[in-house]
């Protein structure tokens, strides 16, 4: 995915919709000083260009997921990595995925309601999968931080 050209604008624009994403193009763009069109003109090219999506975000534990974990997995021949990223980005349980370089090739975030289903999530979905050579689960046991990134990190 390539990057796209922001500027301080559109910065400013992120940061008020990150602390509000039900704001207003007005009440946008009071805070920030600018014309209801700039905002709305930006906000549609952000939300085009796929550099957001405004979406309610859901507190994982006050709904009832109970089971949080991070699966490492090992794929074997690696080759087959792309095709078990895909199968694995397509089952529901998964809230986050990245290929990784060192002794796994894919660590998969996973939420399920419970440790029965995250059992039967790894040994009867991920185990299941051909080409996966191996996995190592870890337990989320309280998780203090759930966030967006600090746009702040990047200029």
């Amino acid at each position: 995915m390539d990057a796209v050209n922001l500027d301080e604008l559109d910065f400013s624009i992120l940061k008020e919709l990150q602390k509000d994403g039900r704001a207003s193009f007005t009440e946008v763009a009071e805070k920030l000083n600018v014309s209801i069109s700039n905002v709305r003109t930006r906000v549609t090219k952000l939300l085009d260009d796929k550099t957001i999506q405004i979406v309610g975000r859901v507190n994982p534990q006050k709904v009832g997921f109970n089971a949080y974990a991070n699966i490492s997995v090992s794929v074997r021949p690696a080759h087959m990595i792309p095709g078990i990223a895909q199968q694995l980005m397509e089952m529901r349980e998964v809230s986050f995925l990245a290929i990784t370089s060192g002794d796994f090739d894919i660590e998969v975030d996973v939420m399920c309601k419970d440790n029965e289903q995250l059992h039967q999530f790894v040994n009867q979905q991920i185990a299941k999968i051909e080409g996966v050579y191996q996995t190592k689960t870890t337990m989320y046991m309280k998780v203090y931080k759930y966030a967006q990134p600090d746009l702040d990190l990047i200029k």
